[in-house]
């Protein structure tokens, strides 16, 4: 018998046993025989799960190995899960990188981390040592009670073990891989996912020996087996094994074909569109829907159009229809969204408004799009003081004016008056203050306090602004502006449709939030959508649909025309003298064939008031009072920063003590 100290030495030498790996030439491997916590907190090189004794490691640098993937063969004469090349044999090899793009991931859990595998000799056919050691003890080619599948199947008593598993489901029942399966490996192999095949094994053992098929109503279809070949009715393909079959109509379908809720291609009655996954059935309706699609919602708010719109599965009594958001043709014998009010004809197709969420609102109830529309009615007009005989309101205090205003059709004086509210000049019929220079026209005095814009889902709110920017045209405003939760919108531009039509273009447009080319007015790239045409390449922004249609400029005594092309090879601004763009919008005179860019025309600040006030936010000369803004002024006076004259478009600090004047353009940046 072995003494203590025997025991005790022999212990010792197993626990210091080293081997030298090929893949971890540069220091032996130590072997670490007992468990502990603190010690083993790595992840094994080879299998790269977390590491536990008994292990190999180094003392030298961060490399580790569980027992058995240290002593894992270096060659495998063949593998079942690779039948085609079993005569060329497998290699064990490791990963240099876990994104070498000459290694392909693993065949059975598609991954590709930086681990031993084992190789084909012929091919990039490769499997991870784990799941190697997984297939070890799989049951290949085990007989079932139906032989439903056209390839060998392969049983797997416990498929959770395996996380490859985790991410698929039952062909026939589309439940989680709980329980024992069976697995057809020639299909989960491919690289479209939507090929395999794998059911349980309680699935395969149970099929019903009667059902009742969407396709055939007449009679019950009977479980039935044939060793030689017969034609399934719903794919017109041969087949063999077994079948449910109407022997009154001579009407088969293959198993695979005849499973309630499986992987082929249809035409969603929810949606309209193509479908090549799992399918949902109701027999009663005829109804073949994406599981998705199961819980679309009934009503829901659309931002871009005033009334709620609802699904339905098919419209009556419509000819050819357009979605109002991509203008291709909607399915009427499909599902899709559409407005219950009478001579309203908006209709889109259910993902193209379900597309982004920012841009709808679920409503659970009818009763709440009564809600919403006497919301969006609060008007901008707290008090009708007079109204005339036809009913018009003819003096009116708005919220927005310490002041009532009055209604008129025509200034008394031919002074260039702008609306201060869009800021565009007054031409038709308009409200003004009789005690100070406000003028309002009727449309803008009308505006709804809080207003819905179709870019957004959320509710804006009117506000009075007396310099900032629009998030939209990109241009300094005073005037009205609508604010939402991330959003100021100018008054021109929250006028804009998300349909429109445009003199410069002969067919509509309408916004596509997706779209990124060149504006044909200015030139410059859309980041955030544009206007487009649904026949052919023409983009607008929101800065060149806002262009006034004409402008008055110094440099002609008549009115400049907003002119969209210029047949001209080329052509140069008249105010600038620079090139100018023959292809691109500019102002034109017909009559002294004047021509210029439109920024040279309406200046850098076309709609700010003169004596708006302007705030910013650094001054390296310390002056950090409001400043008023003014296109023109008296004197020569230099600039604060810059030293050069000022004459137009500069901001000046009004405090008496203070002869604070700059450059708008020496504050570019500043600007609040």
């Amino acid at each position: 018998m072995k003494n203590e100290n025997e025991n005790e030495n022999e212990s010792q030498d197993e626990s210091m046993q080293q081997i030298q790996h090929p893949f971890h030439r540069q220091h032996p491997l130590v072997l670490v025989a007992e468990h502990n916590n603190e010690g083993l907190k790595a992840h094994c090189d080879g299998c790269g799960e977390l590491l536990s004794a008994p292990c190999f490691t180094c003392i030298h640098c961060n490399y580790h190995l569980h027992k058995q993937c240290a002593e894992a063969p270096f060659y495998l004469p063949n593998h079942p899960l690779h039948p085609k090349h079993s005569y060329a044999g497998f290699v064990l090899r490791q990963r240099p990188f876990k994104n070498d793009v000459m290694v392909y991931g693993c065949a059975l859990c598609k991954e590709k981390g930086n681990m031993f595998f084992y190789k084909c000799h012929w091919c990039y056919f490769s499997i991870d040592i784990k799941c190697d050691q997984f297939s070890s003890s799989f049951k290949f080619n085990q007989p079932s009670k139906h032989d439903i599948h056209q390839h060998p199947l392969t049983f797997f008593e416990s498929p959770m073990a395996i996380d490859v598993f985790k991410r698929f489901s039952c062909s026939w029942c589309h439940e989680p891989l709980t329980d024992a399966i069976y697995v057809c490996f020639d299909c989960l192999l491919k690289k479209v996912s939507t090929d395999s095949f794998i059911i349980h094994k309680k699935c395969l053992d149970e099929l019903p020996t009667e059902i009742d098929h969407l396709t055939h109503r007449l009679h019950t279809f009977i479980l039935n087996r044939s060793d030689s070949d017969y034609l399934c009715n719903l794919c017109q393909k041969q087949h063999s094994g077994p079948y449910y079959g109407c022997s009154l109509c001579l009407f088969n379908i293959n198993v695979e074909c005849a499973w309630p809720r499986r992987q082929y291609s249809f035409i969603c009655d929810a949606c309209g569109t193509e479908g090549n996954c799992i399918s949902y059935i109701c027999s009663t309706c005829s109804l073949m829907v994406h599981k998705d699609c199961i819980s679309l919602p009934r009503i829901i708010k659309f931002s871009r159009h005033d009334h709620c719109i609802f699904h339905k599965y098919f419209l009556k009594d419509l000819t050819r229809q357009d979605c109002k958001i991509c203008f291709k043709e909607v399915r009427l014998e499909c599902g899709s969204y559409s407005c219950r009010k009478p001579c309203c004809n908006y209709i889109v197709h259910v993902n193209c408004v379900l597309e982004d969420k920012r841009l709808y609102k679920v409503i659970e109830e009818e009763k709440q799009c009564e809600e919403l529309e006497e919301k969006s009615m609060q008007s901008s007009i707290i008090r009708i003081i007079e109204v005339n005989e036809a009913g018009e309101a003819t003096k009116i205090q708005h919220f927005i004016h310490q002041h009532c205003l009055v209604l008129a059709d025509k200034m008394e004086e031919e002074i260039d008056r702008k609306c201060d509210g869009c800021m565009l000049p007054i031409s038709n019929i308009f409200y003004y203050c009789s005690e100070c220079p406000f003028f309002l026209h009727k449309t803008c005095a009308e505006l709804p306090r809080i207003k819905q814009h179709w870019f957004r889902q959320s509710n804006a709110t009117l506000n009075f602004e007396s310099f900032k920017e629009c998030d939209f045209c990109y241009r300094y405003c005073s005037g009205f502006f609508f604010k939402n939760e991330d959003r100021d919108i100018c008054l021109r531009c929250a006028k804009v449709a998300d349909i429109i039509e445009c003199e410069g273009h002969q067919h509509f447009l309408f916004f596509d939030f997706k779209y990124r080319e060149k504006c044909n007015g200015c030139g410059k790239t859309n980041w955030n959508g544009a206007f487009r045409c649904g026949k052919c390449r023409f983009t607008l922004d929101f800065g060149c649909l806002t262009l006034p249609h004409s402008a008055i400029h110094k440099i002609d005594e008549h009115k400049l025309k907003l002119t969209y092309y210029d047949d001209k090879e080329q052509s140069y601004c008249d105010i600038c003298e620079q090139y100018r763009d023959p292809s691109l919008w500019y102002y034109s005179c017909s009559i002294c064939d004047t021509s210029a860019h439109p920024k040279c025309v309406l200046g850098q600040f076309p709609f700010i008031k003169d004596g708006s006030i302007v705030s910013f936010y650094f001054d390296r000369r310390r002056h950090y009072d409001d400043l008023k803004f003014f296109r023109k002024v008296e004197g020569f006076l230099e600039c604060s920063r810059c030293g050069k004259l000022c004459q137009e478009e500069i901001l000046k600090c009004e405090k008496p003590a203070c002869n604070y004047i700059v450059h708008h353009k020496c504050l570019r940046g500043h600007l609040a």
